[in-house]
C-alpha cells in the first residue's frame, strides 16, 4: 500500500505551486491524489517482463501536415489589428529599464 497524501502534503505542494487552495479543495485534491498511487500500486502489479517498450500506442510515424507555400500577409494587413503601432511595427510596454 503507497504512503498516504495527507492534507499537510497537499498544503505543501500547493504553497510550492503557489496555489490557493480551499479547505474542501484541500481535502478533495488528497483523495484524488491517493487515487493516483492505489491505481499506480495497482498497474505495478501487473507481469510486464515480456512486454516490449514501445514510444507510442499508436504505430504513427512523423505526421505531418503537407508543406504549402503561401503568401504572406502584407505589413498592413498584419498590424492592422495591433492596439498600438508605429508606422512599421507592433509597439509594446517597455520591460527593460
Amino acid at each position: 500500500m503507497p504512503a498516504k497524501i495527507t492534507n499537510k502534503d497537499v498544503t505543501h505542494i500547493a504553497a510550492l505551486a503557489r496555489l490557493k487552495l480551499s479547505a474542501d479543495e484541500t481535502d478533495m485534491l488528497g483523495r484524488q491524489l491517493n487515487d493516483i498511487l492505489l491505481y499506480i500500486e495497482k498497474l505495478n502489479e501487473l507481469d510486464t517482463k515480456d512486454i516490449e517498450p514501445t514510444s507510442h500506442i499508436l504505430p504513427l510515424k512523423n505526421v505531418y501536415r503537407q508543406d504549402r507555400t503561401e503568401t504572406p500577409l502584407s505589413r498592413e494587413s498584419a498590424l492592422s489589428n495591433a492596439p498600438d503601432k508605429t508606422e512599421r511595427f507592433y509597439k509594446v510596454a517597455r520591460i527593460i529599464e
